[in-house]
């Protein structure tokens, strides 16, 4: 395996300041050296990570958001040139011959300063592998953020992938087999944790979560991203091959979807948690989500200036790029109520937010409190089997828009009316599902018939 090492020079740039990378590749025998390029600050460099270390602020200023963009943009950068190098010395013979003393210098050189090309852009694409076509999938395609988060998942992925099997792969080898690979290792990829060179595959690639077990939705999302990223390329020319004709995304499975009740969210809404004033202020949150029926990403974006003449007005950042839509849902007394109790927040700060994992995290433990723990048939999403749960076991923040929708719907259930306030697209299947979620509509229906 070969095997890449990141380290600081110790001279600083006259004019920025900032220490230039050194590489350091082996392979065997093999040890060659070279300089990156790449110039970065040294306090936030991790000799362990062989990258920046990326500091969490929980709310961001101006100054301390361009400081994460500008060192993630570096590890970025670095993630690049070492798919690059690791390409080239695969494409060299992956070591099976000897290599130049000076190849390591060539080939951060080509990479930094590539050629002048001779051939048109779209030959070149054509020609490019295929985590460097998606790179410009990701740069060009109009997408939220959301959405391009989902698009480097897929990206990481396809890299461990060709480092995992020692394959480059291009649009000429994508073939339906390709994609049940892919979809295979996808699937199975959790029982490599704990291979030596699996584990250095996925430090190289940036990624040091340990893999997760895969359900069926996931593995079919992230083939569907790839079904995206090939017609993006084929309507630009770049390929006229589609592998997915001859290859079926499986469908992904979901359950009827849960919510609570008016009652209980009343009785949410009443629970005694003045011993817990964080849980409290939590509470809160998630009664004002369930009454305005956004997404928890939405809700994490609002500020003082989303409350116009007494209603909520939001773009939903889901659709944004494509097809940008402003929601407004009227503020009723209840999320008035709330609004009122935290008026004196400082700034333009609408509700006391934390973060959104410890939000999630909360929900379940106040539902628990409040004693929502009724029994609620759910789809597993790894096996895709019912399953009993209790509600206070599963609740996130998605349960508070659910609630919303769901409690909307029996009184009115028109999806025109209720996606005009929830932000759904029109003809969303997510939005089909609601219609078998409540059995008092379905017996007052029958009960016509008397």
């Amino acid at each position: 395996m070969a095997t890449l090492v990141y380290s600081l020079s110790s001279k600083t740039d006259k004019v920025t300041g900032l220490h230039e990378v050194l590489i350091r590749f082996f392979h065997g025998r093999l040890n060659q050296r070279a300089k990156s390029g790449i110039f970065i600050s040294a306090e936030y460099w991790n000799d362990e990570l062989q990258r920046n270390f990326v500091p969490k602020f929980r709310l961001m200023n101006d100054q301390q958001r361009a400081l994460v963009e500008e060192l993630t943009e570096q590890n970025e950068a670095l993630q690049k040139l070492s798919a690059h190098i690791h390409k080239s010395f695969i494409e060299a013979g992956a070591g099976k011959d000897p290599l130049p003393k000076d190849w390591l210098v060539a080939t951060v050189d080509m990479y930094m300063n590539p050629p002048m090309p001779e051939s048109s852009e779209g030959e070149q694409i054509a020609d490019m592998p295929i985590t460097e076509v998606f790179e410009l999938f990701m740069e060009r395609n109009r997408a939220s953020e959301a959405r391009v988060r989902h698009y480097k998942v897929v990206w990481r992925m396809l890299r461990r992938y060709e480092l995992y099997n020692r394959v480059v792969l291009k649009f000429d080898d994508f073939t339906a087999d390709t994609l049940r690979d892919i979809e295979a290792f996808l699937t199975n990829e959790h029982t490599l944790k704990g291979n030596r060179r699996y584990d250095r595959i996925c430090k190289e690639v940036d990624d040091s979560r340990s893999p997760a077990v895969r359900g069926g939705n996931t593995v079919s999302s992230k083939m569907k991203i790839l079904r995206t990223f090939f017609l993006w390329a084929i309507n630009n020319e770049y390929t006229d091959k589609n592998p997915f004709r001859k290859y079926s995304i499986k469908t992904e499975v979901y359950g009827t979807p849960y919510y609570i009740t008016l009652a209980e969210r009343k009785q949410l809404h009443e629970a005694d948690l003045s011993a817990h004033p964080h849980l409290e202020r939590q509470r809160d949150i998630f009664i004002f989500q369930s009454v305005i029926g956004c997404r928890v990403s939405d809700l994490w974006a609002m500020t003082k200036a989303n409350v116009v003449n007494g209603f909520v007005e939001y773009i939903a950042r889901k659709t944004k790029e494509n097809c940008p839509v402003t929601v407004r849902v009227p503020l009723n007394d209840v999320a008035k109520s709330i609004l009122e109790k935290y008026k004196d927040l400082p700034g333009q700060q609408l509700l006391p937010f934390t973060s959104q994992q410890q939000y999630n995290r909360d929900i379940k433990t106040m539902f628990e409190k409040a004693g929502l723990d009724r029994i609620v048939t759910v789809i597993n999403p790894k096996t895709r089997e019912e399953e009993k749960k209790r509600l206070c076991d599963i609740a996130s923040s998605h349960l508070a828009r659910r609630t919303f929708i769901g409690n909307l719907y029996k009184e009115t259930p028109d999806p025109n009316i209720i996606g005009k306030l929830s932000g759904h697209k029109e003809g969303s299947r997510a939005f089909a599902r609601y219609r078998d979620i409540d059995d008092d509509m379905l017996t007052d229906l029958v009960s016509k018939l008397n």
